[in-house]
């Protein structure tokens, strides 16, 4: 089983990143995913949700009308597009995902590893 979570890097306030998450050896298609981050020193937090059958759900405001996600079960791989960076998003993120519910913080069947996403201001 394997979450590879990809696109994370330094860019400047104001713009955009794309992160990938490749899912395999798992379930892929009955799996809700979902895109955490967590800055050192801080409780992780919960960005949002993408179900099984393509249902969103925000579980941060501060990402509303900036981020969105996608997901396409042919290939196994949920995106996070996320526009109008700003310093606050910095952070690691990571995917998640649970069978037949939204994965929270700390209820997830798998979590990947994390990707670095830094705002310069």
């Amino acid at each position: 089983v394997q979450l590879q979570a990809s696109g994370g890097g330094l860019v400047q306030a104001g713009g955009s990143l794309r992160l990938s998450c490749q899912a395999s050896g798992f379930a892929f298609d009955q799996h809700a995913i979902g895109w955490f981050r967590q800055v050192p020193g801080k409780r992780r937090e919960g960005v949002l949700c993408i179900t099984s059958s393509g249902t969103l759900t925000y579980y941060a405001d501060s990402v509303k009308g900036r981020f969105t996600i996608s997901r396409d079960n042919t290939t196994n791989t949920v995106t996070l597009q996320m526009d109008k960076l700003s310093p606050e998003d910095t952070a690691v993120y990571y995917c998640a995902a649970a069978r037949d519910r939204r994965p929270t913080t700390s209820i997830y069947d798998f979590l990947g590893q994390g990707t670095q996403v830094t705002v310069s201001s």
